[in-house]
């Protein structure tokens, strides 16, 4: 591992931190990770100027790299988080249908999420001096990993409990967000559109979507969907020499797909 790898590392953590700070006050969020939110525990304005300090960290220390190319690549992440907020601010089905919002919602989680894994993973490829179609194997490993990781989110947000996973369930319909298994369940319940339209402020809509994606197959074709994401990613670092480092690669897709919190 070279220290600009070891680097990158922690410029990564620094804008995923940053990111979470900066979510947990657009959320509202009471807890985190089982514990007390920093907005909750300190305030809004802690927790912002928490979440700018560690961008303004990530940001001196990736000038420090003096690598051009990964510098972009890392900005790009930032960027990319904050185009991800505003897709999720608006209403999925306001250009569109059912094709046009699960199109739109993909786009969202790739920016949100599957961005700071692809770039990341791309980035230490590029510090490691491979060349560029080896770089662009790690990218797409990392952004399926990306993918997976939040679909398989989505899913526990409707199986999981306040216990398991940190924070409470059902936290995105509370935060007025369809993910993937209420777009699924939508084409059985066409009652569900109205839902998402109105950001499930209605009295009862959290338990009518509820309701209706547990009497789909909504959250069945979202692990579905994990995994052909989960596929593709080891298919992206399928072509590399077997070893030690490819087969941790290969364990981390596992850890994603089968996680319970």
């Amino acid at each position: 591992l070279e220290p600009s790898q070891r680097r990158l590392a922690e410029i990564t953590e620094m804008i995923h931190t940053a990111s979470l700070l900066h979510d947990d006050v657009i959320d509202l969020a009471d807890t985190r990770r089982g514990v007390g939110s920093v907005n909750r525990v300190f305030g809004n304005k802690l927790a912002v100027l928490g979440g700018d300090f560690l961008l303004a960290r990530a940001s001196v220390c990736l000038a420090r790299l003096r690598d051009v190319e990964v510098i972009e690549l890392l900005s790009t992440v930032i960027e990319h988080l904050v185009k991800g907020e505003v897709m999720q601010m608006k209403t999925a089905f306001r250009d569109g249908g059912l094709d046009s919002a699960f199109a739109m919602y993909m786009r969202k989680t790739y920016y949100k999420t599957a961005s700071l894994m692809a770039n990341s993973c791309k980035a230490a490829a590029s510090l490691a001096g491979h060349p560029p179609a080896v770089c662009e194997a790690a990218f797409l490993y990392g952004k399926h990993v990306g993918l997976a990781f939040q679909l398989v989110d989505d899913v526990l947000d409707f199986e999981g409990s306040l216990e398991s996973l940190g924070k409470p369930a059902l936290n995105d319909l509370r935060q007025g967000l369809a993910t993937a298994p209420v777009l699924f369940a939508a084409p059985s319940n066409p009652n569900i559109v109205k839902l998402i339209q109105r950001k499930f402020e209605a009295p009862g809509d959290i338990d009518e979507a509820c309701r209706a994606v547990s009497e789909s197959a909504g959250v069945a074709k979202t692990r579905s969907l994990a995994l052909e994401h989960a596929q593709l990613a080891l298919d992206a670092v399928a072509g590399w020499a077997p070893s030690a480092e490819r087969d941790a690669l290969a364990g981390i897709v596992t850890r994603v797909v089968e996680r319970k919190f």
